[in-house]
């Protein structure tokens, strides 16, 4: 492992490792890493229990991953009344589900240990004023927390902050936040960028079909810090804070207006015009890079850019590099999947199951092959170990690699359910949220 990654992952894991538990504060954990500094599981089975913890009903149909604090894991939850419609696989109907009934947006806490739910609080309840993809739910936003507040995002419902006991502290009305197909603006399907906390702060990142924005809110009372109008198509993805050259900076995915932002005041740093023009996964840090990646349209890149970045870095054609562009590979990137570093290696793969894995620093390929033939779709996000890679189908299998820069699937797993959201890991426990339930697999558990 090179010097540079080695002291970034020892900055990364410091704040958590030493703690009584191994916290993962938003989605994807700490600073979007999808990272666990322990060792996790690499077998299970459902069926005779073997290395797996708890398993918990959760009601409703959402995508929102489970985050962990302390001794409780956290889950938000959209629940109507009646069966709701969930498509998986791949396939290009762009329609949104038809459905006309309320909605009851929810938010749990679990015991982290037996999967005991201690609470569950209603946030909202209503008709939702937005339409939903038959692939998606009107639940989409991992929730994030500093420990003592809980802020769920439900998209145009509005952003709600709860106490450590899951009472109500303020809600702001965001208005309709309508994502959709940029090209078919009928095509609305749902919102799903998460929140991110930093140093008191709550940041939201509304790329929707008019009037997008970027803002930052005090997490005490709700109170807006500032506001940055942002001209882009919709997107998904969250942002990931960058605290580490002045200023200490916002980094946001997009297509036409990815780019850093003043945590302060929410004045553009950078920008780059350019990649996919349906921007889903999530920006990540590394060794002084930021990996940004995009896929639809014409071209679906897989960049690093330097962390220096200033100004409008984009280059005349998107196989360029430049100053600030370390190394590009047009045709690459990941689609719905936010890629995860470990140590000289990045990990991605699309929607079909082609796993990548990248020189961190100079972006060779090291391979580039088929988790399984038939696997269907991928739409969680991997998350690893400094040992292993874990790679979700919608199916519920999940394919286990080495974190290095051989191809080879070590094991595979089943959920026996389908699975969407991107898991939890920490403390050497995966935490998946499958259709209907929450379930945490943990090395030499049996119930």
């Amino acid at each position: 492992m090179r010097i540079g990654n080695l002291l970034w992952s020892v900055f990364l894991f410091g704040k958590v490792a030493s703690a009584e538990s191994e916290n993962w504060p938003q989605y994807r954990g700490v600073q979007a890493s999808g990272v666990s500094a322990f060792a996790g599981p690499t077998s299970w089975d459902l069926e005779s229990g073997e290395n797996v913890a708890w398993k918990t009903p959760i009601p409703g149909l959402a995508h929102a991953s489970p985050i962990l604090w302390g001794d409780r894991v956290l889950v938000a939850t959209a629940v109507g009344t009646s069966e709701p419609e969930l498509r998986i696989g791949v396939y290009g109907d762009i329609e949104p589900v038809e459905e006309n009934e309320a909605q009851r947006w929810r938010l749990l806490a679990l015991n982290r240990e037996t999967g005991e739910i201690l609470w569950d609080e209603l946030g909202h309840e209503a008709v939702p004023r937005v339409k939903r993809h038959t692939k998606a739910t009107h639940c989409n936003s991992t929730p994030a927390s500093d420990g003592k507040h809980i802020v769920a995002f439900f998209g145009s419902e509005g952003l709600f902050c709860f106490d450590w006991d899951g009472q109500l502290m303020w809600r702001k009305d965001l208005g309709p936040l309508d994502a959709g197909f940029f090209r078919v603006k009928t095509a609305q399907w749902g919102f799903g960028s998460s929140p991110v906390i930093h140093d008191g702060t709550v940041v939201v990142q509304c790329d929707v079909q008019e009037g997008s924005f970027l803002a930052a809110f005090r997490i005490e009372d709700g109170e807006e810090l500032w506001r940055t109008e942002r001209s882009d198509v919709p997107t998904w993805g969250t942002p990931t804070i960058y605290e580490g050259e002045d200023p200490t900076q916002v980094l946001v995915n997009g297509w036409h207006h990815i780019g850093g932002y003043d945590l302060a005041n929410g004045e553009e740093v950078w920008k780059l015009d350019g990649g996919g023009d349906i921007p889903v996964p999530t920006p990540i840090l590394g060794d002084g890079l930021v990996y940004l990646t995009s896929a639809h349209g014409r071209t679906r890149p897989m960049r690093a850019i330097r962390l220096t970045a200033r100004g409008d870095i984009t280059p005349e054609s998107v196989e360029d590099t430049n100053e600030f562009i370390a190394w590009v590979h047009p045709k690459k990137g990941s689609y719905m999947k936010t890629p995860v570093l470990v140590g000289d290696y990045v990990f991605n793969s699309d929607t079909v199951g082609v796993a990548r894995c990248f020189d961190a620093q100079t972006g060779e390929v090291y391979y580039e092959e088929r988790l399984e033939r038939g696997a269907g779709g991928f739409t969680a996000s991997p998350v690893a170990t400094g040992t292993h890679v874990y790679y979700t189908s919608e199916t519920g299998r999940v394919y286990i690699l080495p974190a290095g820069p051989e191809f080879e699937v070590l094991a595979t797993n089943e959920l026996d359910e389908t699975c969407l959201a991107t898991p939890a890991i920490a403390d050497g426990v995966l935490f998946f949220r499958t259709r209907g339930h929450l379930v945490a697999i943990r090395q030499n558990s049996l119930n």
